[in-house]
């Protein structure tokens, strides 16, 4: 029985920098990773993504670029872009094993799961701790598809080990993934159909959202089948069938499925250690991530919180915060994302049907980027601003945003919305002319009428 002060069981992002502040405060630490240091984020999700839509983006501007009166030929070296993704990953992963170790935090190339004692075992040793963080992330699901199993398919996590680009390429999933990979995919000279069970892409945003960017990806020829489930599939050779409901048939070289995420606790054993998980397999956690099993907590989407790195790294600080005495929650924070298709889609808190679901009045205003001068200028004129404010008080309460970089530029309604501050702030703000931004005053005055 080894004794260490502090287990961490994950090496995602949240889970990394807690092991090496602990570390940097004396503090007798291990860490276990069963597979890439580096988690979710580094090794099949953030890092290979946009590197990876670094190269089809690039292409895709630069076809574009006709209709400013400039036309090129893109040449698209297909083993070169995914070579320099895993490049990319693979540093970034040996960044975070260096790291660790550095800061004397003591690493374990094993699974690891706990005893009924609440101890944690781990290859042929076992370890007792006072303070235990989960960090396991997720994994994709594999939908109940007959035939699926029976030939090869990609997920987000094989993805990244393809040499050559498929002449044409079959997504089920029409969620963000399937949507930056698929775009990516075309842009950079496949063939691309994605099929999506619900009647629209992108099911948690606005109607509106969901028509621009199925507009903006069938200009980039990607085709849809919206609404439709897969019955069975089909492999014959180097070729991949998907029976969709209502008979039709459609065929591809290869078979990417992004239909969701699960969490990675099925090793762990924490019912048996009296660890509560919840009817989806989540660790289940209090406000204050606190497990229903003293001295064990469970951060990022392992226990349930929105699946993004930066939420995982925010919820290490909030326990850091927790564990030191401060009054942190789990909810207590803005939350925003985006999607890095082209346009870009960014949200920050509240949809104006969220805020109304949630009892609050509220109502909202929207701009489209086709008024502001720099969206004419630069021939970027799909999108809209969109802003949500509470009633009575003009308190700033969501946000969204489709077009050019806006990723960029929800994070002046984070910071705002992290303030508390009311619309009239932003009305007064005088922006620089011309850019993007320039639209989000005149977006506040809107309210005035």
């Amino acid at each position: 029985m080894e004794h260490v002060d502090v287990a961490v069981i994950g090496s995602g992002q949240g889970g990394v920098p807690f092991a090496v502040e602990m570390a940097s405060q004396d503090r007798n630490v291990v860490l276990f990773e069963r597979s890439r240091f580096g988690g979710s984020c580094i090794n099949w999700g953030c890092t290979p993504s946009k590197a990876f839509l670094a190269s089809a983006h690039a292409a895709g501007r630069a076809r574009a670029a006709a209709g400013l009166g400039v036309r090129v030929r893109v040449d698209v070296d297909f083993p070169r872009v995914m070579d320099r993704v895993r490049g990319i990953r693979d540093r970034f992963a040996q960044s975070t094993q260096d790291r660790l170790e550095k800061s004397g935090v003591q690493t374990v190339r094993a699974e690891a799961s706990f005893t009924r004692s609440g101890h944690i075992r781990a290859g042929d040793r076992e370890y007792e701790t006072s303070l235990t963080v989960i960090d396991t992330g997720s994994m994709p699901v594999i939908p109940p598809i007959p035939g699926l199993e029976e030939g090869p398919f990609l997920t987000y996590r094989s993805f990244w080990d393809l040499e050559a680009l498929p002449d044409s390429i079959l997504i089920l999933g029409g969620g963000y993934t399937g949507l930056e990979l698929g775009q990516g995919l075309s842009r950079l000279g496949s063939s691309v159909h994605i099929v999506e069970v619900n009647e629209r892409i992108l099911k948690r945003e606005s109607p509106d959202v969901s028509v621009i960017l199925t507009e903006a990806l069938e200009e980039d020829g990607v085709r849809f089948s919206l609404g439709k489930s897969v019955q069975k599939v089909e492999y014959d050779r180097d070729i991949v069938r998907l029976h969709l409901e209502g008979g039709e048939v459609i065929a591809g070289d290869a078979l990417l499925v992004v239909t969701g995420i699960e969490p990675c606790t099925a090793a762990l054993n924490a019912p048996e250690a009296g660890i509560a998980l919840d009817e989806r397999g989540h660790v289940v956690v209090d406000e204050h991530l606190k497990t229903s099993r003293d001295g064990v907590y469970a951060i990022g989407e392992v226990a349930g919180q929105p699946a993004f790195t930066h939420v995982s790294w925010e919820d290490h600080r909030r326990l850091l915060a927790v564990l030191s005495g401060e009054e942190r929650t789990r909810d207590d924070r803005v939350l925003a994302y985006a999607v890095f298709t082209e346009p870009q889609v960014a949200r920050a808190g509240y949809s104006l049907e969220q805020a109304q679901q949630n009892g609050l009045r509220a109502r909202k205003m929207v701009l489209d980027i086709s008024d502001i001068a720099r969206g004419i200028e630069w021939d970027q004129e799909r999108g809209f601003y969109e802003m949500v404010i509470e009633e009575g008080t003009d308190r700033i309460i969501g946000a969204t945003m489709v077009g050019y970089e806006v990723s960029e530029l929800i994070h002046v309604f984070v910071d705002l919305m992290e303030a508390g501050a009311d619309r009239q702030l932003l009305g007064k703000a005088q922006h620089i002319h011309p850019t993007y931004a320039e639209g989000l005053p005149t977006l506040a005055r809107m309210f005035r009428g």
